[in-house]
């Protein structure tokens, strides 16, 4: 069954007035509706270059409007994830948005932490790990590790999915994990999969023609950053390097009721280097 990117009746512009800040849920469908589908989405995913997924343009611009204000009320947006926004081993209760994972799991949500008071100047690290805390992100990390939120900034993606992040105290990206041969190619193209999925991810060869979606950004196939496809030996390999993430992932979507697409951004996309996160794309199933 085939489902509309947005609900075909709503509020219209003038019954939901445009604020600063993050969005909400309103907001996003009547001035920044989706421009993907959910099989744009898994292609974009699954073509190699994780640098299709896009934010609207128009919710681009009122992000890094609120990211200056954020850096100067900070001192950078680091600063603002550390002292407020991560609560490492909590509840998400300061996002705008929902999750059905988090209802289901705590019910409903009573926002008891969004009026946290913090010394927003004060520069906060990581909480130093114990001598026995995991040596990477595992399917088993303990939630003391891990701060799961919803994106306050969400790509296009279409109403009934969640784009959830997953922060973690611990590297994703680990040698245990990742074999010195595919260490470059993981370092440009990152990591993705898919789970409760019934049929498998739309191919990359099929990249075409959902390009037209992307035609606001430019984008060509000869503009694309991949690397080939490898030997098998090597496609294993990227398989067991992204196992861990995979598999957290599929514990935490059940996948007799969820189907999501998921992804490790490389380097050149991180938009916070050196705070290691996930990106996951959920949808409930009919």
């Amino acid at each position: 069954m085939t489902r509309p990117i947005a609900p075909a009746t709503g509020p219209s512009p003038k019954e939901v007035p445009l604020r600063t800040g993050p969005p909400t849920r309103e907001e996003l469908l009547v001035h920044y509706p989706a421009k993907f589908t959910w099989t744009q989405l898994k292609t974009f995913v699954n073509s190699g270059d994780l640098g299709l997924l896009k934010r609207d343009q128009k919710l681009q611009k009122r992000y890094d409007a609120w990211a200056r204000e954020i850096v100067a009320e900070y001192g950078s947006l680091v600063n603002y994830l550390m002292n407020y926004r991560l609560q490492w081993g909590k509840r998400d209760t300061l996002s705008l948005f929902t999750s059905a994972v988090d209802v289901e799991e705590h019910g409903p949500d009573t926002r008891s932490s969004a009026s946290l008071v913090v010394d927003k100047k004060v520069m906060k690290a990581l909480p130093p790990l114990p001598d026995d805390a995991p040596k990477y992100f595992t399917r088993d990390t303990p939630p003391e590790y891990l701060s799961i939120i919803q994106n306050d900034w969400p790509y296009s993606v279409p109403a009934d999915v969640e784009h959830t992040l997953i922060w973690t105290r611990l590297p994703i990206y680990h040698a245990d994990l990742v074999a010195e041969s595919i260490a470059a190619r993981i370092a440009q193209d990152g990591l993705w999969g898919f789970t409760g999925n019934t049929s498998p991810p739309p191919s990359p060869s099929t990249l075409p023609e959902c390009l037209p979606a992307l035609a606001d950004w430019g984008v060509t196939m000869d503009k694309l950053i991949r690397s080939e496809k490898g030997t098998e030996e090597e496609e294993e390999l990227v398989r067991r390097a992204g196992r861990e993430v995979y598999e957290f992932v599929r514990k935490r979507w059940d996948e007799t009721k969820w189907e999501t697409a998921w992804f490790v951004n490389p380097q050149r996309l991180q938009s916070v280097p050196g705070l290691a996160h996930i990106h996951v794309f959920a949808r409930q199933k009919l």
